[in-house]
């Protein structure tokens, strides 16, 4: 499969099953994109008001070459690698999100898990039900050496002391089980002060902080329950905060609604405020909601995308460079393969824990109790469900497999597709159609690097 787009001047042909990218010239493109549906003579034929023969034909040659080298053209042999994986493949849990407080100091207009509550009670996590996680996780990881533990909520600074102690108890689990911790944390802002930032910045591998843009933006999605705005709390303690952690080990987090389309002037206010470490992502909400993205908003929203690439290249040059989580592709590295093709892992690598203890496949799932896996003391009683997300990947998605982008956002969310659809075997379209944009985006923004690299 190749895919092909302009943008930004650039011509672009992506192999999507070798991962090869080719900027290349006007010929080549046309070439190209004729090449798989016409015979050597039919492409001559087509391009002859155009371009001279002997160009042309140098261009089939060219391509003929990639091809060879398997760079161009290349054909899908990972189908049958990746059922073998879902079938064959040993699963070990390696990360939990310890929804630490089911209770939130906020009341955000698009919250899932409605003002931490998900669906269900508010309360706090003990620390005995905590430790019985840390436990469980140990236990199922297997010869996994690194293990990754999410503090989240909910709000769950909260429930700090909690936190603490079970990053205390964690440690000292760390040599007896040959086990390193990687915790992080997802906080609102509100209760930050220096004891917190203190202890963060001694053990927390990241932290991700909520903040949605210009104050307007902010305060109407993310008030108080009084309806006050907490733009003005939160935003001088993360500058501080990401100071603190030499702008990196970051992510200052927003969400954009069908209110703030024009979110690139979010992302760009942000970076203005001095963050280096920006994600801001489309919500997902249900077609009724006065803020859900709706089709005909992309057209926007695709522009949006390419006028914040084209700002992020100008600042680079400039010196005023930031990363924007979304845009950020390893061409080189990245995932493993089967990473690529079966996605975060949920349900069967990374699990959510409830307050109480339940086990669920992930923060999204928490409460559908057609997902509830067990909990922390006993283990997993429904295993078929872990083995549904276990076989959950890029070709058990019929629109994945025809995606140019599959390898880069491995199928997308579970939550959504099952949200939207009902399956986790589909994909949130509206969801696809940003992700596919972004992906453009960023191999764009490489393109660009890379040409400015090769012209100094």
């Amino acid at each position: 499969m190749v895919h092909q787009y302009q943008n930004n001047g650039y011509n672009i042909v992506l192999d999507v099953n070798s991962g090869a990218i080719h900027v290349v010239d006007e010929l080549m493109y046309a070439v190209i994109g004729l090449y798989e549906e016409h015979t050597p003579q039919q492409i001559i034929e087509k391009l002859r008001d155009t371009f001279e023969e002997a160009d042309v034909l140098e261009a089939l040659d060219e391509i003929e070459q990639l091809k060879k080298d398997e760079l161009l053209f290349t054909p899908d042999e990972y189908e049958d690698y990746i059922e073998d994986i879902s079938k064959n493949r040993q699963t070990v849990v390696k990360a939990l999100c310890l929804h630490i407080a089911h209770d939130c100091n906020l009341a955000c207009k698009y919250c899932f898990a409605e003002e931490g509550e998900y669906h269900g009670k508010r309360e706090l996590m003990s620390y005995e039900v905590g430790k019985a996680a840390l436990d469980f996780l140990i236990a199922g990881s297997g010869n996994r050496h690194n293990l990754e533990v999410d503090f989240f909520g909910g709000e769950p600074t909260l429930n700090f002391q909690v936190v603490k102690d079970l990053v205390a108890y964690g440690r000292s689990q760390e040599k007896a089980h040959d086990k390193k911790f990687r915790f992080t944390l997802t906080t609102n802002g509100v209760l930050l002060n220096d004891e917190i930032m203190e202890f963060a910045n001694q053990e927390m591998d990241n932290v991700v902080l909520s903040i949605d843009g210009r104050k307007d933006v902010h305060d109407f999605m993310r008030p108080f329950p009084n309806g006050s705005g907490s733009y003005d709390i939160v935003v001088p303690k993360y500058q501080k905060f990401a100071d603190s952690r030499d702008q990196m080990r970051y992510y200052v987090r927003g969400t954009f609604t069908h209110h703030n389309l024009d979110f690139a002037k979010d992302v760009l206010h942000l970076a203005d405020l001095g963050f280096k470490q920006i994600s801001v992502e489309p919500v997902v909400a249900p077609d009724d909601a006065d803020y859900a993205i709706r089709e005909e908003d992309l057209p926007q929203l695709f522009e949006e995308y390419d006028q914040l690439a084209k700002e992020i290249i100008k600042r680079k040059k400039n010196g005023q460079e930031f990363n924007f989580f979304h845009f950020m592709i390893d061409l080189e590295g990245g995932p493993c393969v089967a990473k690529r093709l079966s996605g975060c892992g949920s349900g069967t690598e990374y699990l959510a824990v409830t307050p109480w203890g339940d086990l669920y496949p992930c923060h999204q799932f928490v409460g559908n109790e057609k997902f509830y896996l067990g909990n922390v003391f006993e283990g997993v009683k429904h295993p078929e469900i872990c083995q549904e997300f276990k076989s959950c990947n890029v070709y058990s998605k019929e629109k994945c497999r025809k995606c140019f982008a599959r390898f880069y956002c491995s199928g997308g969310c579970a939550a959504n597709s099952y949200n939207f659809h009902g399956s986790i075997h589909d994909a949130y379209d509206i969801g696809c159609a940003l992700q596919k944009k972004r992906v453009e985006c960023a191999i764009m923004i490489k393109a660009a690097e890379a040409n400015a690299l090769g012209s100094e």
